[in-house]
């Protein structure tokens, strides 16, 4: 794999494309490698943003730093990724001394603006992931903090690179269904995977700005990608009624928990090597505990959620997120002026399956997995014909083969163009979460929320 670290650098504003920004001039050093700097080192940044790329990518990127509060962690993180650099608990420090072109941030959500704003400012590239920040305030400071560079933000959505949403999005780019109305879509979380979000820091709205940020970002960024248009107004209902103060026992986590004999979520995480390995070999230092009661009192965040989205466009969205679903899943649904196209994952009684709910999140994780390839359906219903199933290609490791195709693109082939839009700058961000931080704002003030008022951003008709 021979790329020149031109092509490569010149990527970053390629994938920022959507900032409508020039893209700007890069200065170049002696090193033909991209010198990487990754700043939190937690179980995405260590496997995707660390490992994959030593993997995959040495031959044309180098590490040349790691950043963590937690020194233990950090410097597990360096013998898991397999870099051979520095570490640093102090970030700017670490900037200061390596110098690097790109800097990817994996720390807390309700960090990801400190790091990004000053990569910026210290002239660095920077590659956030999802979501982008946690509440209008932080999305503003990052908007002008880009603006004010002469660099450029990305955003790490995978998904909008897996097989299957790429062929929901050319089916509807190419008219499928004429004129888009209104779509319906519902994600399911099972009480695994579900669970495993009110055991951490994400249970806590100051930490998260809940899961309408931290997990449905991945959601509307979809969606907005798939209606082409950007949300306009925003209204909402959710509450917390399952996990948190509503559970019949609590206990101060797992592991020394005294009802775990009738606690169904008991989880011993000292069972689970991978994660001893990152958090509970750790915690002596930050007191970063991973196995949390779910039932603990300070979860403030919601469990049942649901939204209604109107796009500048007039197109209609209805939306929920279950967080305690007997399995792990989505269903779509796009009404349009000429039909209706649905589409659904790994709903279980719509084929046979022999695989648990916990390896089925296991196995979208992984990045080592062997490519392993499934048929799916897409069915398109057209007005007074029969309906069509399309099936596609997919696969189950790395978010659906998202992730490998999102890496490809950064660090591969960047300037080969994109059909269907598939990169995502701040702008992209900044909508994605606004949709969520609208959706908070208006179960809290019980009124629909205008997303204009959130920030500088005006809602564009179409996605540019």
């Amino acid at each position: 794999m021979k790329q020149s670290r031109r092509k490569f650098i010149n990527s970053i504003g390629m994938l920022a494309a959507t900032t409508a920004l020039p893209l700007h001039s890069f200065a170049f050093g002696k090193s033909n490698k991209l010198k990487v700097a990754l700043v939190g080192t937690g179980i995405r940044g260590i496997t995707f943003w660390g490992k994959r790329l030593v993997d995959e990518y040495s031959e044309i990127l180098e590490f040349v730093g790691l950043s963590d509060i937690n020194p233990s962690r950090l410097n597990y993180g360096k013998k898991y990724i397999g870099a051979n650099c520095p570490v640093f608990t102090d970030f700017e420090k670490m900037v200061e001394r390596t110098k690097p072109d790109l800097i990817i941030v994996t720390t807390k959500d309700s960090t990801h603006h400190e790091f990004i704003i000053k990569g910026l400012e210290m002239g660095c590239d920077v590659l956030t992931e999802k979501p982008m920040t946690t509440d209008e305030d932080k999305c503003q400071s990052i908007i002008e903090a880009e603006k004010k560079s002469n660099k450029k933000l990305i955003v790490g959505f995978n998904y909008r690179w897996s097989p299957y949403a790429t062929k929901i999005k050319q089916l509807l780019q190419e008219g499928a269904i004429g004129k888009l109305v209104s779509v319906d879509f519902n994600w399911y979380l099972n009480t695994y995977h579900g669970a495993s979000y009110f055991r951490r820091w994400h249970g806590e709205m100051a930490s998260s700005g809940s899961l309408w940020v931290h997990k449905a970002t991945h959601h509307f960024d979809l969606l907005n990608w798939w209606i082409n248009s950007e949300p306009s107004e925003v209204f909402a209902y959710g509450d917390l009624e399952f996990y948190g103060k509503n559970g019949p026992f609590r206990g101060p986590n797992c592991r020394s928990c005294q009802v775990k004999d009738k606690c169904e979520f008991y989880w011993d995480i000292t069972k689970d090597e991978s994660a001893k390995k990152l958090y509970v070999d750790h915690e002596h230092e930050d007191g970063y505990i991973r196995d949390n009661c779910l039932f603990r009192e300070d979860i403030d965040i919601y469990d049942k959620m649901s939204a209604q989205v109107k796009y500048a466009d007039n197109t209609t969205l209805n939306y929920s997120l279950t967080t305690y679903s007997p399995y792990e899943g989505w269903r779509v649904a796009f009404n349009g002026t000429e039909g209706r196209i649905e589409a659904w994952q790994d709903i279980p009684y719509s084929k046979l399956t022999s695989i648990s709910e916990a390896e089925k999140h296991a196995r979208e994780m992984d990045q080592s997995l062997k490519e392993e390839l499934n048929v799916e359906p897409i069915v398109v219903h057209k007005l007074w014909k029969d309906f069509e199933t399309v099936n596609v290609a997919i696969e189950k490791g790395g978010h659906g083969g998202g992730d490998k195709r999102l890496h490809n693109k950064i660090f591969v082939n960047p300037e080969i163009p994109d059909e269907f839009g598939r990169s995502a700058g701040v702008r992209d961000g900044a909508m994605s979460i606004l949709i969520g931080i609208a959706a908070r704002k208006s179960i809290q003030e019980k009124q629909p929320i205008t997303i204009a008022d959130l920030t500088e951003l005006v809602p564009k008709k179409v996605r540019s």
